[in-house]
């Protein structure tokens, strides 16, 4: 719609010749239930100019409220034109219909309307909150209004402790936040009592005489003789217009507002994005305080969702971690070359590998060391204890090629290999069972198999293995002591290779596999890669760890469901809430806004505490001795999670709130 010269209204009384405020020119109005239509008003034609008292009376069922509505932008017609300053608003749009509500009508209900969790100066409030007034400035004219219009010290009072009259005057206040240039008032005396009424029709005169256009809505001929014009409609039509015989006085009050000015534009778009969320915010946090118990439901989903994920993400990333340290410490820059053709199942009993070929293996190029190992089960005894341990016969550079370093004593060296020396290394679980903490093991002599060796060094402590076992209940001795000695075999049951470069592995692991093809004129070994075993168990973990965190995503999606629910719910309930607000103003982005930052403000108060529980319950599992890692990434996607739920599950509710026709809203139990 068009910008076009703005109406002025000033304290005096409308001339007769005035130009046309509104102007409704065959208007027709059909109500469709199912197939069922029903024609309210029928081709009704009606001018109104700035400053006049009209009331528009009939009996129930003849269409004045119809009327009233179509008049407000409310509802709109089926056929016919409406022009207001001379513009046709007819076929506005939903916000530009809004717009103009906001700048050029107040509202007065027969019911009063007001929201009833606000005090009287926040119900005056609304319209300047949706006009985008600053807090300051609508505050100060809410409360100079309801002073004015006898409530000084009823501002902070809520509608429950009012007096219909109070309630009534409130609604008159409200009308007249943001100017009220035309005041639509429906059956404004209907639910009070006499005083009470005569009190608000002085107040409707006042404001007549001050220049606001009165449109009365009322079924009592007492009330629409206080009007200066009465319009009586019948069965959808319009059965007389005339002016009161006995008119009320009409002379302008002393102490008049300003003139005010009003566009029938649709174009202003309110205060902008930002002041409008803040609003929105503060709006949402007051509902949400008023529905304590429902709001703490909500938050409850809410909170187990996201707690869930950040606990179980970390608890997961703890495993992973745990997981993969142990099998770094086994050495992810090894080759373990053992017999057996590949792709076949063997047992340590194939003999295939020789000493010989970790030699052969050690001069290739990348290959830091190379050594043979044979493993078995003994008995070793100190004094009168027995222990069943397992003994690793091997080179002297096993130390260097699994990083194991001995923690007192020296590891037997090549001069100990090359002379069959019977001595050997022992771990710690080995230590702890022969020795107990008051011998030193080192230097003592122990029998393996009846075969006398001495201790020549404890191996540091490893802990379990990647499959669970204890990597400290073992000894070590020489190759050849352990195949003379001990085992009578002149084959290795694993060779194990460091190589120097990682990224070079695969290439090493090529020229391993020839050599040994060479050697043994058929490819009679297999090779792992302990390298590719550690990308295998990571694949693995984050496997496991999605796992976790959908199932907990799941906690989450449960608890958005519940928060559209309620929503869902609150939309219900305050149908006529959003029709209020629509009539004063709100424009479909405004309810939008409104209803879905209220399920954003829950999600992301939720999704807060939820984090701190999930990082609480981490922790409390770490205290417990579960491996538990924590990142900023886990309680990141969390968080986004939550107000992403928010936001995509308040959506529909808020949608559907905004999408509500105000007259059907306003008349909503």
């Amino acid at each position: 719609m068009n910008d076009s010269a703005p109406i002025v209204r000033s304290g005096n009384a409308v001339a007769a010749d005035g130009p046309p405020l509104i102007e409704l020119r065959d208007i027709r109005k059909t109500y469709y239930r199912g197939d069922i239509a029903t024609e309210v008003l029928h081709g009704v034609s009606l001018t109104i100019r700035a400053g006049e008292f009209v009331a528009i009376m009939g009996a129930s069922g003849s269409g004045k409220s119809t009327m009233m509505n179509l008049i407000g932008l409310l509802d709109r017609p089926t056929e016919g034109s409406y022009r207001f300053a001379g513009e046709e608003v007819s076929e506005l749009d939903s916000d530009e219909r809004a717009i103009l509500r906001r700048e050029a009508f107040g509202f007065i209900f027969q019911q009063y309307n007001l929201l009833a969790t606000a005090t009287a100066t926040e119900n005056v409030e609304v319209p300047a909150v949706y006009a985008g007034k600053p807090r300051d400035q609508r505050l100060k004219r809410a409360r100079e209004i309801l002073t004015s219009l006898g409530l000084g010290e009823r501002l902070d009072n809520r509608p429950s402790q009012l007096s219909g009259g109070q309630q009534q005057r409130v609604s008159i206040a409200r009308a007249l936040m943001n100017g009220g240039p035309v005041i639509l008032a429906d059956e404004p005396t209907g639910a009070l009592d006499s005083h009470s009424g005569v009190e608000v029709m002085k107040l409707l005169s006042d404001l007549n005489r001050r220049g606001h256009t009165i449109l009365l809505i009322t079924h009592d001929p007492d009330v629409a003789h206080q009007a200066r014009r009465i319009i009586e409609i019948k069965d959808g039509n319009i059965v007389s217009d005339a002016p009161v015989s006995s008119p009320p006085d009409a002379t302008p009050v002393t102490g008049q507002a300003a003139p005010l000015m009003v566009k029938a534009s649709g174009n202003d778009k309110g205060a902008g994005l930002v002041p409008d969320f803040l609003e929105a915010s503060k709006m949402a946090a007051q509902s949400l305080r008023n529905n304590l118990m429902r709001t703490l439901l909500t938050l409850l989903g809410i909170i187990i969702g996201v707690a869930s994920v950040v606990a179980m993400l970390a608890i997961g990333d703890g495993a992973k971690q745990q997981v993969l340290d142990r099998i770094s410490a086994m050495g992810t820059n090894l080759l373990l070359i053992r017999p057996g053709a590949p792709n076949v199942r063997g047992s340590g009993q194939i003999a295939t590998l020789v000493a010989a070929d970790a030699d052969a293996i050690d001069e290739l190029d990348n290959v830091g060391v190379a050594v043979g190992e044979y493993t078995g089960s003994v008995t070793v005894r100190y004094q009168s204890r027995d222990y069943q341990t397992s003994v690793t016969a091997t080179g002297a550079a096993y130390t260097k090629a699994h990083d194991w370093p001995p923690s007192s004593g020296v590891f037997f060296s090549d001069g100990d290999v090359k002379s069959y020396a019977p001595v050997m290394c022992l771990g710690v679980t080995v230590v702890k069972a022969l020795f107990g903490p008051e011998v030193d093991p080192v230097g003592q002599f122990v029998l393996v198999n009846n075969i006398p060796f001495q201790v020549v060094c404890v191996m540091q402590p490893r802990g379990a293995s990647p499959f669970g076992s204890d990597q400290d209940d073992v000894a070590f001795m020489p190759l050849t002591t352990g195949a003379l000695r001990l085992f009578g075999q002149r084959y290795v049951r694993t060779i194990t290779a460091q190589v120097e470069d990682v990224s070079r592995i695969d290439e090493t692991q090529e020229a391993i596999r020839k050599l040994l093809i060479v050697r043994h004129r058929t490819e009679d070994f297999q090779i792992r890669n302990m390298a590719s075993v550690l990308e295998t168990a990571t694949e693995t973990q984050n496997t496991l760890t999605i796992l976790l965190g959908s199932i907990a995503a799941i906690s989450l999606l449960v608890g958005g469901i519940g928060v559209m629910n309620i929503m869902l719910v609150s939309v219900t309930e305050r149908t006529r809430e959003i029709g209020v607000r629509m009539a004063t103003g709100a424009r479909r982005f405004n309810i939008l806004l409104q209803f879905n930052t209220e399920a954003l403000v829950v999600c992301a108060i939720g999704g807060l505490i939820g984090v701190m529980v999930g990082l609480g319950t981490a922790y409390v599992m770490s205290l417990a001795g579960r491996p538990i890692v924590f990142s900023a990434g886990p309680v990141i996607l969390a968080f986004s999670c939550s107000f992403a739920t928010g936001l995509l599950f308040g959506y529909l509710p808020a949608r559907k709130a905004a999408n509500l026709d105000p007259v059907h809203a306003l008349a909503a139990d």
